[in-house]
């Protein structure tokens, strides 16, 4: 096929908007729309040289897949086996253990599929994975394993049909994605069903140019075209973020842009020349090898980072992956596409060994718990690994136990309200008085404390994560299903003494919540508010770790805590003063102007991750409130 210099551009106006969304810059929000604009130049590309090669009778499977392996593994392979030492040196076992098996996965191109069921409330952060944007990748060899055999399968019954069965799976996969982005968002996003609808946007595009009789529209109708999916895709990059709801509708705006631009930009047109100029067409030529650098760099660099690093330091990491990007380019990507240089069988069989490899190196890392025992016994001390351990408390029998998850308490993993156990969980007491512990995973981690401190009461629990217990509702279903459920149904319906409102509020949540109180008054003679939590960036056990902080006490600590947490404390206090409710400060119990307790007197963490308590701080919250007779329970 012809090469187009335009289609290089839109590759640099893909990758750059990526690279600097996961460096953090605010300016760039919807900058993760870069990967939707990728999957349509990857749909155009690869179809268009399909369709080719079918009119000439020419197609080859193998062919095809050799392309795609010269194209896409050496590059990844490196960027892969480079990551693996700085894993070794400066990831924590934990850490260490799920970089292991994505290594493995990644090598499968199933790594979405990992991402997704990985993908929990209480997961690590996402920017915290070093293989993570390789979710991309698999997507779309998913793609290619099915794509190229459904064409060559079909060819014989003409290009009209196999259009009408390809817009048929376009349907399907958009109103998947659309559904998706608000019930399942997480499988929404990673996985293949409600993304290939963005890849066979390039592939109409690709039918539509490879018409030899299609009628020229005119110039003046290209150039408007082209400006419009310019304004499109700039548009996505800078008003989205990280809740718009996508992959759904909102993510045919870029879409679209970026097959506006396909279709009409060409070097007869404005918008053809500017982003076929040679600075568009030299970043869009070593794109994939960036996109490849980026999150591997950023991923590292933040974990060797007490603190997230700062912009300069991410515009330098930035300017480290394109300098990065054009050695790979020059020396591995395009020597391996020559097939001059590198023979059919050199190159299935580095993919077959590096398979192999990696799936080896992979799987040993997670059947040795990211070598846990060697880890604790060369490079830390005891008391580090008690502290290490707090880590992954969310995976610990403790956490369910206390938190009474998968029952009274369920999360993104368990999305829906039919895992909420009603009978268990809101059973009342006709011998105790009964109080209601309702909200997001903040109302889960106190439960356990108010339950050993108050055995005199009776108390229910209703937890979903990331549900406000306000009105009016809003959120995913899951949490709009309980609350529902609860304001709708169980208390006008059950007499119980009072409710205790508890979740990570923001500073949008206080008029809600102050209505949501007068609400609350007609079913229950009190309502408590438990305040917002101190939080802590990174966790406070990566925190103590980094700080050598030992003490109950510390001062470097503080400097890490969330100030708006305590500003958000002071303005809910103040608004809640009126209301017939009893408004329960925490950030006080735990934090000075000058310091901030972090452990109990036995030496456990008073949080386990960015603001969740583990039992033994809940524990100590509640024990402090009821000595400073700050917490009354009638």
């Amino acid at each position: 096929m012809d090469h187009r210099r335009e289609i290089d551009g839109l590759r640099a106006l893909a990758v750059i908007p990526v690279i600097l969304f996961h460096a953090g810059f605010e300016a760039f929000s919807g900058g993760f729309v870069g990967v939707d604009i990728f999957f349509v130049i990857s749909g155009y590309l690869i179809t268009t040289i399909i369709l080719a090669e079918l009119e000439r009778g020419s197609f080859s499977i193998v062919n095809f897949y050799e392309r795609r392996a010269r194209r896409i593994m050496p590059a990844l392979f490196l960027v892969m086996v480079v990551c693996i030492p700085f894993a070794w040196f400066w990831l924590l076992p934990s850490d260490l253990r799920d970089f292991s098996r994505s290594l493995a996965v990644v090598s499968l191109f199933a790594s979405n599929i990992l991402f997704w069921s990985e993908s929990g409330y209480f997961d690590s952060a996402t920017e915290l994975k070093p293989l993570l944007h390789t979710w991309s990748l698999a997507v779309e060899e998913q793609y290619y394993v099915l794509f190229p055999l459904f064409l060559m399968l079909c060819w014989r019954l003409g290009k009209r049909w196999i259009l009408i069965a390809l817009v048929f799976v376009f349907v399907v996969s958009l109103a998947g994605a659309q559904w998706g982005a608000y019930a399942k968002p997480a499988a929404a996003f990673y996985l293949l069903p409600t993304r290939i609808w963005e890849l066979l946007i390039g592939a109409f595009a690709a039918f539509y140019l490879s018409q030899a009789n299609r009628k020229d529209v005119g110039r003046g109708v290209s150039e408007l075209a082209g400006w419009l999916g310019v304004s499109l895709i700039f548009y996505a990059i800078f008003a989205y973020s990280k809740i718009t709801p996508f992959p759904g509708f909102y993510a045919l705006v870029p879409t679209l842009g970026a097959l506006l631009i396909i279709v009409f930009a060409s070097q007869q047109t404005t918008v053809g020349r500017i982003m076929g100029n040679k600075a568009f067409v030299g970043i869009g030529l070593i794109s994939y090898s960036a996109y490849l650098w980026h999150q591997p760099i950023f991923a590292f660099t933040r974990h060797k980072s007490v603190s997230e690093p700062s912009a300069l330091l991410f515009l330098g990491l930035s300017l480290l992956t394109i300098g990065l990007a054009y050695l790979s380019w020059r020396f591995v990507e395009a020597p391996f596409r020559r097939k001059g240089a590198f023979s059919r069988r050199y190159i299935f069989g580095l993919v077959l060994l590096g398979t192999g490899f990696f799936l080896l190196v992979g799987l040993v890392g997670y059947k040795q718990n990211g070598f846990e025992d060697y880890y604790f016994k060369n490079r830390v001390g005891s008391a580090d690994k008690e502290i290490i351990s707090y880590t992954k408390y969310g995976e610990s029998a403790e956490f369910k136990r206390g938190y009474r998850y998968g029952t009274c308490f369920y999360g993104s993993e368990l999305n829906s309200f039919e895992y909420f156990d009603r009978s268990e969980c809101l059973a009342i007491s006709t011998k105790k008085k009964n109080y209601l512990v309702l909200g997001d995973s903040h109302s889960a981690h106190l439960a356990d404390a108010f339950r050993n401190n108050f055995p005199q009461h009776n108390f229910l629990q209703a937890s979903a994560s990331g549900c406000k217990p306000v009105l009016p509702l809003a959120g995913e279903k899951r949490c709009t299903d309980l609350v529902n459920f609860i304001y709708g149904s169980f208390l006008p319906s059950n007499k119980i003494d009072g409710i205790i409102l508890s979740a990570r509020w923001a500073t949008n949540d206080i008029e809600s919540l102050k209505g949501t109180v007068d609400h609350l008054s007609k079913y229950v003679s009190i309502v408590y508010v438990m305040g917002p939590t101190v939080e802590y960036r990174p966790s406070l056990p990566l925190l103590i770790l980094k700080l050598k902080s030992k003490v109950g006490d510390s001062e470097a600590i503080r400097r890490y805590t969330d100030q708006e947490r305590f500003a958000l404390s002071d303005q809910m206090g103040l608004a809640l003063k009126s209301k017939n409710a009893l408004y329960v400060p925490i950030v006080q119990e735990f934090c000075s102007s000058v310091s901030c307790r972090i452990l109990t007197k036995d030496g456990v963490p008073m949080v386990w991750d960015y603001g969740h308590f583990t039992l033994e701080g809940a524990d100590f919250l509640v024990k402090s409130l009821l000595k400073k007779e700050m917490l009354k329970l009638p």
